[in-house]
C-alpha cells in the first residue's frame, strides 16, 4: 500500500483521470464560497479570519482529492476537516465555558471522534454529537444562537446520510450523492462560523 495508490470510492468515478469526478470536484466550490463569506463577515476579527482560512484549506484539500483520487490526497482531505473542527472546539470552549481551559476543546473533540469511530459510528458522528452539545450549552445560557448549531447539526446529519448512500445508489444515480455532501457541508461551515462571529 502506497500513498500514491489510486482511490475509487465514489459512484461518479469510474476510471483514473484528473476530471473523473466533475460534480464532486465542482461542488467543492461551496467551501470556497463559504470561506469568502466568512472572511468578509470577520471584518478583521482574528478568529474569524482563521476559520475562513481553514474553510479555504478544506476547499483546497477536498478539490485535490477529487481531482487526483490518491490515498495521500484522501488523508489530506480528512485532516483539513479535522483541523477545522479541533480549532472550532477550542474557540467554542474559550467563548462559552472557560478561556483558561479552552485548550481542552481540541483533545476533548478528538477523544469523542475516536471513541465514536471505534464504536462503529464513523469519523463524523462525533461532529454531529458536538453540534448537539454546542446547541445545548447555548440554550442553557439563553443564547439565541443555539438555533444555528441545532440547524447545523440537522443539516450535517442529512449530509452525512447522503455521503453514506453514495455507493448504494450507483445503479440508479450514476453521479452518486457525494456532491451533495460537499454542498451541504459548505453551508454547515458557514453557519457555525457565522455563529462564532455573532454578526
Amino acid at each position: 500500500m502506497f500513498v500514491t495508490d489510486y482511490v475509487d470510492g465514489y459512484c461518479e468515478r469510474v476510471a483514473p483521470g484528473l476530471w473523473g469526478e466533475p460534480l464532486n470536484s465542482l461542488s467543492n466550490l461551496a467551501f470556497l464560497v463559504a470561506a469568502v463569506l466568512v472572511w468578509r463577515l470577520a471584518k478583521g476579527d482574528r478568529s474569524g479570519r482563521v476559520l475562513a482560512g481553514l474553510i479555504g484549506l478544506v476547499f483546497v484539500a477536498s478539490s485535490v482529492f477529487h481531482l487526483l483520487a490518491t490515498r495521500w490526497a484522501a488523508v489530506a482531505d480528512s485532516v483539513a476537516v479535522l483541523v477545522f473542527m479541533l480549532v472550532y472546539a477550542v474557540l467554542f470552549v474559550r467563548e462559552h465555558l472557560s478561556r483558561r481551559w479552552a485548550w481542552v476543546g481540541a483533545p476533548g473533540f478528538l477523544v469523542l471522534t475516536v471513541g465514536t469511530a471505534v464504536l462503529g459510528g464513523g469519523l463524523y458522528l462525533g461532529a454531529v454529537i458536538s453540534f448537539g452539545v454546542f446547541a445545548a450549552v447555548l440554550a442553557f445560557e439563553r443564547d439565541a444562537h443555539w438555533t444555528r448549531f441545532a440547524v447545523s447539526g440537522a443539516v450535517f446529519a442529512l449530509s452525512l446520510s447522503l455521503r453514506g448512500l453514495d455507493r448504494d445508489v450507483c445503479d440508479y444515480v450514476p453521479a452518486g450523492t457525494h456532491f451533495l455532501w460537499h454542498l451541504l457541508n459548505g453551508l454547515v461551515l458557514y453557519l457555525v462560523s457565522r455563529a462564532a462571529l455573532r454578526p
